[in-house]
């Protein structure tokens, strides 16, 4: 879609416009005639194109509502699309879903990602899987490992919901404006169950927030008045401990010993 649609910086807009790039994130979405297909944040359209005529159909959420019209009449001839004028993070997946498990995509906006993911976290049962452009700072966390600097609520959180994969980085440079970071493409498959106890979830939520809100202080003194050292030491983790150490299956023993001290 060509245009002379400037950038907005409130909305957060980086438009890709490298071929390589363009083609690299396609390739690795592989989409197929029959796909429900979503994507968050067209833009100008430049991952819109290759989905629609793959797939033949597409959903897309867009905020900037300058942008809807051009995107509906350039790509027409592509497949059928549908934009919706609308902010991602009050986004209803159900009203998309007609049985078929959503493949979600996008270039999120930096300036909201990390929100959006967890508002799409909450909607994983309908998803089949994500492909996200993402700040690479952002990406880190999501996949980081127990022990590292950059693992945190984001990593727990995100491992409990899906299963994560760093795909490749892409510079500034495929980017217009260039962003002043590196970007990252991620792949993220819900895991079967994760959104089926939506109160297990908030719990274990609640525990990770609150482990990760002193992150240099020991989990005694950041569970305070949620858990007692003995709760902790119930469920194999040392009190002396920090956040940073522990897994995803530690931070659920916790949350679920949250459940057990409720009752």
């Amino acid at each position: 879609m060509k245009s002379g649609h400037r950038p907005r910086k409130r909305f957060g807009q980086n438009f890709l416009h490298d071929p390589a790039i363009i083609r690299r994130i396609v390739g690795a979405i592989a989409p197929q005639p029959g796909d429900a297909l979503v994507e968050i944040g067209p833009g100008q359209g430049a991952l819109t194109a290759p989905l629609l005529r793959a797939a033949g159909r597409l959903e897309a959420i867009e905020m900037d509502r300058d942008l809807v019209a051009p995107l509906q009449e350039s790509l027409a001839p592509l497949g059928e699309l549908v934009v919706h004028q609308a902010d991602a993070l009050e986004a209803d997946l159900g009203r998309f879903h007609d049985g078929r498990a959503l493949r979600v995509v996008g270039n999120l906006p930096y300036n909201i990602s990390t929100p959006l993911l967890f508002h799409l976290f909450g909607q994983a049962h309908r998803i089949r899987d994500m492909h996200f452009m993402l700040q690479r700072e952002v990406v880190d966390r999501m996949v980081a490992s127990p022990g590292s600097r950059t693992y945190g609520r984001l990593s727990v959180m995100t491992a409990y919901h899906c299963r994560a994969e760093r795909l490749f980085t892409v510079a500034p440079g495929a980017f217009r404006p260039a962003p002043a970071v590196e970007s990252a493409i991620v792949r993220l498959v819900p895991r079967a169950g994760a959104v089926d106890d939506p109160v297990a979830a908030e719990r274990l939520a609640r525990v990770v927030t609150q482990a990760f809100g002193q992150r240099r202080k020991t989990l005694r003194n950041t569970l305070r008045g949620l858990l007692t050292e003995d709760d902790l030491r119930a469920c194999g983790v040392d009190p002396g401990q920090r956040a940073e150490q522990l897994d995803l299956a530690a931070f659920r023993r916790l949350a679920g010993r949250l459940s057990h001290c409720a009752e």
